[in-house]
């Protein structure tokens, strides 16, 4: 971003400060003011993330009349054909990590990815997307550590620790982020 020039605002749909933090680091140095805001879309049956992102993002920017990013974030583990994917909340919400854990009992391989996309829309516009994995496996119990979240179970490759006990700093070395730098790339690119 050169001197005197003015940031442009997108709005981002989510509550999730990590998500926001995410993408300040990685807009706002290229000139992108990013604001939250937490409304709710009602979320479509899809059989990928992506779907789910883009749809929500063109909700959004009809709704709001303004360019909007959106998030959706899934867990694919290869021993159950992808499950839970797109319904990782939900099954974190019914199941959660011990049913999970559950359904794997005596399976071997335990390889597994978070899927990320970050869609962005322009009222009016078709939605774009941009993906990221992070791939790593199941472990066979969870963290001690107040387990909260899939992060209890999830080693991504390159460590043998679980995600949540990680240090911050740290996280980041294995977490993938790169569909916040396509999009800013993209709206470089794009000189909005």
């Amino acid at each position: 971003m050169n001197a005197g020039e003015e940031m442009k605002e997108i709005t981002f749909l989510t509550g999730n400060k990590l998500k926001i933090e995410n993408a300040k680091e990685a807009l706002e140095p290229e000139g992108f003011q990013v604001k939250s805001i937490k409304i709710d879309i009602p979320e479509i049956q899809a059989k990928d993330v992506s779907d789910v992102a883009k749809h929500s993002a063109e909700v959004a920017a009809k709704l709001l009349q303004s360019p909007v990013i959106t998030s959706d974030m899934g867990l694919f583990i290869e021993s159950l054909n992808g499950f839970p994917g797109v319904y990782t909340r939900y099954v974190y919400e019914t199941i959660g990590i011990d049913g999970l854990l559950r359904l794997m009992e005596g399976l071997k391989n335990r390889k597994a990815y978070f899927k990320e996309t970050i869609a962005y829309c322009e009222p009016g516009m078709e939605p774009v997307s941009f993906d990221c994995f992070t791939y790593g496996s199941i472990s066979f119990n969870k963290s001690p550590h107040k387990p909260t979240n899939w992060d209890y179970v999830f080693i991504p490759d390159g460590t043998e620790q679980f995600l949540s006990d990680l240090p911050k700093e740290e996280k980041w070395k294995y977490w993938s982020l790169d569909s916040y730098k396509q999009l800013a790339e993209y709206l470089n690119n794009k000189k909005i």
